[in-house]
């Protein structure tokens, strides 16, 4: 079995005391409180639902339970003050379980989570279990595009591990945390670390030279002949933090995000000037690992692939990935706009899709309308905001953060929009992507998604313009679609002939005269079809791109400011 994800999970907190625990593990698998139980190996950190799991032959029920064991040894050599076991994502709920004894528990299916398993371990052979639970769509938890009953733009829900395992262990004096804020106006970084350490020591570097160095745990230092990230020049620094027992490395870019006047309209600004986002939706999911991506090079190839055709930015839809996928988008240089994770009652296709439509409107503070009586569901995506927050706070790339999407699970979003603003600051927010917008007091921008009308803009808007969906033309590719009978696309075209004309009236004719009108974004619909989807740039399996690259970089090259 080829053990997958072996890479260091977290490239902006990397450090040498690493042990992956990806690879084969034992799975049951039964009704709560059952005694029979099905037995299987699963290739961890895929879910059981998807083929590369090795099963992909059940769908976990709200009233099942999975259980995974596997034994790990440990040197004396490797353990020192403190060991902590990692989790990158599991969904939804587990309890965990080393040498027989419980360690924690965790609910979330999108974040990563720890335990302190100091007390527990021993020298030599270990025995982890993991027990895991997932209510799916039943539930009012944050679950993103996961149905029981998939079907449309509804996906094959999964359970369980689906990101990596791992086991570090660290000095008392271990960094903890580490927040980077670069400033490109006073030329400096602000760098904010946890630790025990009295006075941890900081060298930066561009390439192999040192261009600073300093202690402490709260700094701001000046970068020499300050070069900016972009796209266009993904420029990024690395840095080196030592306390007494520790050593970890880091890396930040140089870079704003803002919104100005460009002296007719509210722009979307990188490092001080004006910059069009000319990006794609990306549902981040694989035909063999449902939303684990088969490896760090398929996730490198895929955003180099959507870079070499032109487009500068990607919007992360309604999913969380691994920390990996976000450092190849800071050094290959792709803009990310980060949706948080949507959960909630079940999302009413006659309130979330028609009747916007028809211009109608509601206030997000009424829970009922839009399915979110349960306070605990609120409260916890309100929990979440904050993880998922200071998770990705120091990727070079995310420029966005995306609130709520097409209704789906959306409340108080003026409010959560002033929170958000407070947790990050330095971001720009789309409150409401699609529609219930609240108004022009909440978001920063006015969020637009058109399918089936022509594109144009709204009148009299002082916000910054974008249409954060749009497009969603579809080409069957025979041999290479979920199921031959059933397909969804908002425009289905009979051949590449027809797909690539269509698409160049719609960018040509439709799209880029817009941009003269105050449009400062577009964001395509999709980078791949996903299930019976067949709207993607690339095919569900990744084998088949359907549109010519030079074709795409002619007309991406059109989606710019003049």
């Amino acid at each position: 079995m080829k053990i997958a994800h072996t890479e260091y999970p977290r490239p902006q907190l990397e450090r040498n005391s690493y042990l992956n625990l990806n690879g084969e593990w034992n799975l049951s698998h039964s009704s709560l409180g059952s005694d029979t139980k099905k037995q299987y190996k699963i290739n961890v950190p895929f879910s059981p639902e998807s083929k590369a799991s090795g099963l992909g032959s059940f769908i976990l029920q709200p009233d099942e339970e999975l259980i995974y064991e596997r034994e790990f040894e440990l040197t004396d050599s490797f353990i020192k003050d403190i060991t902590i076991l990692h989790f990158g994502a599991v969904d939804y709920s587990c309890v965990c379980y080393i040498n027989e004894k419980e360690v924690g528990s965790h609910k979330g299916g999108f974040l990563p989570f720890q335990f302190d398993i100091t007390p527990y371990i021993n020298v030599g052979k270990n025995k982890i279990e993991l027990k895991v639970t997932d209510p799916t769509d039943t539930g009012v938890q944050s679950r993103g595009k996961q149905k029981l009953k998939r079907g449309g733009i509804w996906y094959t829900p999964q359970s369980g591990i689906w990101q990596t395992v791992w086991i570090e262990s660290v000095s008392k004096d271990y960094i903890q945390d580490i927040k980077i804020t670069p400033n490109i106006d006073t030329e400096s970084v602000e760098i904010l670390l946890t630790t025990a350490g009295i006075s941890p020591t900081i060298q930066i570097f561009d390439g192999e030279t040192i261009i600073a160095e300093t202690s402490g745990k709260r700094v701001d230092i000046k970068i020499p002949n300050m070069e900016l990230w972009s796209p266009e020049n993904p420029k990024l620094y690395e840095i080196l933090i030592k306390t007494d027992g520790d050593t970890v490395r880091s890396y930040f870019g140089m870079r704003k995000f803002s919104i100005g006047f460009d002296g007719k309209f509210k722009r979307l600004f990188l490092n001080n000037k004006p910059y069009f986002h000319n990006g794609l939706l990306d549902q981040g999911y694989w035909s063999e690992g449902l939303l684990t991506p088969p490896s760090d090079e398929e996730m490198e190839k895929e955003i180099k692939l959507m870079k070499d055709m032109g487009f500068n930015m990607l919007r992360k839809h309604i999913k969380i990935e691994p920390l990996r996928w976000y450092y190849h988008c800071d050094r290959l240089g792709i803009l990310v706009w980060q949706d948080f994770v949507c959960g909630g009652g079940a999302y009413e296709t006659w309130k979330v899709a028609y009747l916007p439509f028809i211009g109608w409107k509601t206030k997000d503070t009424k829970y009922k309308f839009l399915n979110r009586k349960d306070e605990s569901g609120r409260d916890e995506f309100i929990s979440e905001m904050d993880e998922t927050v200071n998770l990705l706070k120091n990727t070079v790339s995310l420029s966005v953060w995306v609130l709520f999407n097409e209704g789906w699970g959306q409340f108080d979003s003026v409010k959560l929009t002033e929170k958000l603003r407070k947790l990050d600051n330095t971001r720009t927010i789309d409150s409401v992507s699609g529609w219930y917008d609240q108004g022009k007091n909440s978001s920063d921008l006015k969020s637009l998604h058109l399918y089936y009308q022509k594109l144009k803009l709204p009148k009299n808007e002082t916000r910054v313009i974008v249409l954060s969906e749009f497009g969603g033309y579809s080409l069957k590719t025979d041999g290479h679609v979920y199921d031959e009978n059933k397909l969804f696309g908002y425009k289905i075209l009979p051949d590449k002939t027809s797909l690539e004309k269509e698409y160049t009236d719609l960018i040509e004719n439709q799209l880029v005269p817009l941009i003269d009108q105050g449009l400062s974004a577009s964001i395509y619909t999709q980078v791949s079809d996903v299930e019976e989807e067949i709207n993607g740039l690339v095919t569900y399996d990744r084998k088949v791109v359907k549109f010519d690259i030079e074709f795409m970089q002619k007309l991406n090259a059109k989606i710019t400011y003049q």
